[in-house]
């Protein structure tokens, strides 16, 4: 397995759900820059917690992807999804992100039968509140502002795709996690160590793999 694909709507907590497997020992970790990084302190902890981190795939980013991705062929996509590590050859499953996978499901699924693909979703308002209380537009990594221009079009693509994210929930009847330790085990990878324990319905955020 090359891929684990990631998709979830702008405040979904979906970065949490990565970044609580990315210190697998399975997973190619070659697409982390200082650059690429972006702290916040959303939870109210008092202590700012790295909560992105590595390369992003959406429009307006440096390996940018179309909204519909109908218009690229698997050979196309790989050699975007490759772009950002720092080695040809796969030094472990590289995990592939991207909000705009939340509305090319069935695509996916078509050119990358093998993947994983890892449902993130909450509902609307929780995103956008979610989102907001981040920084909005002030987050500076992943820079998104070409792309949501301003609140009510980012409400508009928060809701777009959770309608498509909730369509291939049901459609395709995976397997729902409940921390990131089932989801290791349901992506056959080596769990994390215990310092990333995350606790999904704690995170508000329902997790599945198709």
């Amino acid at each position: 397995m090359k891929y684990i694909f990631v998709a979830g709507a702008p405040g979904s907590k979906w970065s949490s759900v990565v970044k609580n497997i990315y210190y697998s020992a399975d997973i190619d970790r070659s697409d982390y820059r200082d650059e690429w990084t972006y702290y916040h302190d959303a939870g109210g902890t008092g202590v700012k917690e790295l909560m992105h981190l590595g390369a992003y795939f959406d429009p307006g980013m440096k390996s940018p992807l179309p909204e519909d991705l109908t218009q690229l062929n698997r050979e196309q996509l790989e050699a975007i999804f490759d772009e950002p590590f720092a080695f040809k050859e796969s030094k472990g499953i590289r995990i592939i992100k991207s909000h705009v996978f939340s509305n090319n499901i069935d695509h996916l699924r078509k050119l990358f039968p093998e993947v994983p693909i890892v449902i993130v979703h909450r509902s609307d308002d929780a995103c956008l509140g979610w989102w907001v209380k981040c920084g909005h537009f002030n987050i500076t990594y992943p820079l998104y502002h070409e792309y949501y221009k301003d609140l009510p079009t980012m409400a508009k693509i928060i809701q777009s795709q959770n309608k498509d994210l909730l369509a291939a929930w049901w459609k395709y009847n995976g397997q729902v996690v409940v921390d990131n330790f089932q989801l290791a085990q349901a992506l056959n990878i080596s769990a994390p160590t215990k310092e990333y324990a995350q606790d999904y319905a704690v995170s508000d955020i329902r997790v599945m793999v198709i």
